[in-house]
C-alpha cells in the first residue's frame, strides 16, 4: 500500500469570473494505475465559495480527469466537476454545458497572459513610476534587454509536459512580461480541462518566485496589446469540407449571436476589443483570411490545404472559462450541415 496525494481542483461560484480552487486528499491505494476510475467523489464548503448557503453547504467534487503532479512524489492533480448535493451539475459547472459527446470538435487555445511583481504590482520589466520602452520588441524576442521572467516559463513548460498535458509551445508576446501557452485537444471537455490544469501550474509555480499572474484582458493601460485566449477549432466539416462557401456559411452563423458569444468571452474584454492592438471592436463582428483584425479569421494554411482545417476565434478573453467558450462555440457551428 502506498499513500498518494491528490489535489482536488474546482472552479469557485464567483461571477462572471471564477477562481480555482483546490484542497489536497491523501489516500492509500495498492496498485494505483492514476485513472478516474479509482477515485471517488468528495465534498467541500460552498457557503466560502459563493457556491451554497451556510445551512446547507456542502458541494461535490466529481473527478473528471486525472494527471501526474510533477512537483509531488506520489501526488495526481484531479480536475472536478461542482455538484449541488443532489448530484446535479451546480449553476456554476460550465463543464457540464458541453454538448460534444463524440468529441468531434477540436481546440487549440493560445492563452495568453502577464507575469506580474508582488512588490511592484507590475509586469516584469516595468519600472516603478515609469514604463520600459514601447511594445514591438518583446514579442518572440530573446536576450536580457527585452525578455523577462524566461527561466519561470520555461519551468512551467516543463511541468505542464511532465503532467502528461498535450502542451503545443510558447512564446513572449508583444508587451514586456506578457506570455503564452498553447494547448491543442481532441475533445472540448479535455481542452478545458487541460488549460485549467496548466493555469494551476502556472498559478502555484508563482509562490515561490513571489510573482503572480494577471489574466486581466487589458491590465496595462495606453498603447499595449491585451491579453487574450484566442480559440482555434474544428470539427469534422471544416476538417474535411473543401468549401470555401461551407467556410463562409460557419463564419455568418456567427454574426446574428456575436452578444450570445461576448457574454461568455471574459470580464472586461471591452477593454481589449477596441478595433485596435489587432482586435476587432467588441461590437462589429467580421472575418476574414489571414486578417488579425478580424473577429474570426480563417487560416491561411487551411486555405492553401483546399477549405480543410480549422478556424480562429480571436474574441475570447484570457480571463474566459473554456468551458463555456467552447460550448458556446459549439452551439453555434454544430446546427451547419
Amino acid at each position: 500500500m502506498a499513500k498518494i496525494k491528490l489535489e482536488y481542483i474546482w472552479l469557485d461560484g464567483y461571477f462572471p469570473t471564477q477562481n480555482m480552487r483546490s484542497k489536497t486528499k491523501v489516500e492509500e491505494h495498492e496498485n494505483f494505475q492514476g485513472t478516474v476510475e479509482e477515485l471517488g467523489n468528495w465534498s467541500f464548503d460552498g457557503s466560502s465559495t459563493k457556491q451554497a448557503s451556510g445551512g446547507a453547504s456542502d458541494c461535490i467534487l466529481k473527478p473528471v480527469a486525472i494527471y501526474p503532479d510533477p512537483a509531488r512524489i506520489n501526488g495526481y492533480l484531479v480536475m472536478t466537476e461542482v455538484l449541488s448535493a443532489d448530484g446535479t451539475p451546480h449553476p456554476s459547472n460550465g463543464r457540464a454545458t458541453i454538448e460534444d459527446d463524440d468529441n468531434d470538435f477540436w481546440f487549440g487555445f493560445e492563452q495568453e497572459y502577464f507575469i506580474m511583481d508582488r512588490k511592484t504590482q507590475l509586469p516584469l520589466g516595468f519600472p516603478i513610476g515609469g514604463y520600459p520602452g514601447p511594445q514591438g520588441m518583446y514579442y518572440c524576442s530573446v536576450g536580457g534587454k527585452n525578455t523577462y521572467g524566461r527561466d519561470f516559463v520555461e519551468e512551467h513548460a516543463n511541468l505542464c509536459i511532465d503532467a502528461g498535458l498535450n502542451f503545443e509551445g510558447i512564446n513572449q508576446e508583444v508587451a514586456s512580461g506578457q506570455w503564452e501557452f498553447q494547448l491543442f485537444a481532441k475533445g472540448a471537455k479535455k481542452a478545458g480541462d487541460e488549460i485549467w490544469v496548466a493555469r494551476y501550474l502556472l498559478d502555484r509555480l508563482t509562490e515561490k518566485y513571489g510573482w503572480y499572474i494577471d489574466y486581466h484582458p487589458k491590465p496595462i493601460k495606453g498603447d499595449w496589446n491585451g491579453s487574450g485566449m484566442h480559440a482555434n477549432f474544428s470539427n469534422s466539416i471544416l476538417r474535411e469540407c473543401g468549401s470555401a462557401e461551407k467556410y463562409a456559411e460557419i463564419c455568418e452563423a456567427f454574426r446574428p449571436v456575436t452578444k450570445e458569444h461576448i457574454a461568455v468571452y471574459g470580464e472586461f474584454n471591452d477593454q481589449r476589443l477596441t478595433g485596435l492592438h489587432e482586435t476587432a471592436a467588441i461590437s462589429d463582428f467580421s472575418w476574414g483570411v489571414s486578417d488579425r483584425g478580424a473577429s474570426i479569421r480563417i487560416p491561411i494554411i487551411a486555405v492553401e490545404k483546399g477549405y480543410k482545417g480549422w478556424l480562429e476565434d480571436r474574441r475570447p478573453a484570457s480571463n474566459g472559462d473554456p468551458y463555456k467558450i467552447a460550448a458556446r462555440i459549439i452551439k453555434t457551428v454544430k446546427p451547419v450541415k
